[in-house]
């Protein structure tokens, strides 16, 4: 009996050892190594290996198919991610479905307590009048002027794609010029400010922002209009990135979101709110008639940001670091033309 149950025993030893040699020949052959797990640390399973040429986004809750260019793709599109990839880049497109209050092409995100009625809004009178020939009546100021995107497009990222550069060529001060450049041909006068409010200091920005806009609010009073200048950032858990675009006439376009604040709870001191969302829905509805889609629904937040300092104050998203900058600078030069057919009407 003894000896019986040593020979089990020995057998038991040889079938796990082959059972074993097994699997490490099976897990070398599809090149995942097996997970070997820590004094009370929970291992997960393995993933297996990504296929070396694979370069275009897998399926995902949050990736939308892109949308097809009438430009062939470039080469950089096309190529597989190399290994220095820090993540990937989605494209979509935000819908107005998304929006909480929709009228008359005028699409509202409301984030408040606060009731909006955007046909009387569109109906009122003009809360936001501009003399012209008295002076410039726009200024455009960037508190994060730092903000930068892809110089090229492409559906990864790696470390040199900075979200943020002192390069005025290639960061939301560049957009802001091409906004500029649209409203003078328009014979709309602007103040450009280009002052860093984010560098060499991130925290106190909209403070250094607030102290720049009354500035030249003081310098120059004919000045009814201020758009602070932004672009957006849409990032995952698993650091990929989204790009919204838009096609219009042809040409991507970094989608554009305008936010207004107002009084709500605990923010207080900005009685004035409704005048900048007059604004807001009076520019994007134009906006939408003329290049539909182009705009994610305005959000309505219970924020300041800067916008409580005068009537006529507008914070612009456009696009999103994984938007390329030529793709804003297009949005820009829309933006632009239809701000102008707003302010014509601002009497």
């Amino acid at each position: 009996m003894k000896k019986a149950t040593v020979l089990f025993c020995f057998f038991c030893l040889f079938v796990t050892s082959v059972y074993c040699t097994g699997l490490l020949l099976q897990s070398a052959a599809l090149g995942v190594s097996l997970p070997v797990q820590a004094k009370g640390t929970v291992q997960s399973a393995p993933k297996a290996a990504k296929p070396a040429q694979s370069s275009a986004p897998t399926a995902a809750s949050n990736a939308a198919p892109k949308p097809q260019s009438s430009a062939p793709a470039s080469s950089a599109q096309t190529a597989a991610a190399p290994e220095t990839a820090l993540g990937k880049v989605f494209t979509k497109t935000i819908p107005a479905s998304s929006a909480t209050v929709a009228y008359n092409r005028v699409y509202l995100k409301n984030c408040t307590t606060k009731k909006v009625d955007i046909k009387a809004l569109l109906s009122a009178e003009n809360a936001v009048k501009i003399e012209k020939n008295k002076g410039p009546s726009v200024l455009i100021v960037h508190t994060h002027t730092s903000e930068s995107y892809l110089l090229q497009e492409r559906d990864y990222y790696t470390k040199n794609d900075a979200a943020r550069t002192t390069d005025d060529a290639k960061n939301v001060v560049a957009v802001g010029e091409v906004l500029k450049q649209t409203l003078e041909k328009g014979g709309v006068g602007v103040v450009h400010a280009t002052e860093k409010h984010d560098y060499p200091e991130y925290t106190g920005s909209y403070n250094r922002a607030a102290v720049t806009i009354k500035k030249y609010l003081k310098q120059y009073p004919s000045i009814k209009i201020v758009i602070d200048l932004h672009r957006d950032s849409v990032l995952d858990a698993q650091n990929n990135k989204t790009a919204l675009v838009k096609e219009v006439a042809g040409k991507k376009a970094a989608q554009v979101m305008l936010v207004c604040g107002c009084q709500d709870g605990e923010v207080s001191g900005f009685e004035g709110w409704q005048k900048n969302l007059q604004l807001a829905v009076k520019l994007q509805q134009t906006t939408e008639v003329l290049y539909p889609g182009l705009t994610r629904p305005i959000l309505l937040t219970a924020r300041r940001y800067n916008l409580n300092l005068t009537p006529g104050s507008l914070l612009l998203e456009f696009g999103t670091e994984a938007n390329t900058l030529t793709q804003a600078k297009y949005s820009a030069e829309l933006v632009g033309k239809a701000l102008v057919s707003v302010i014509n009407t601002l009497k």
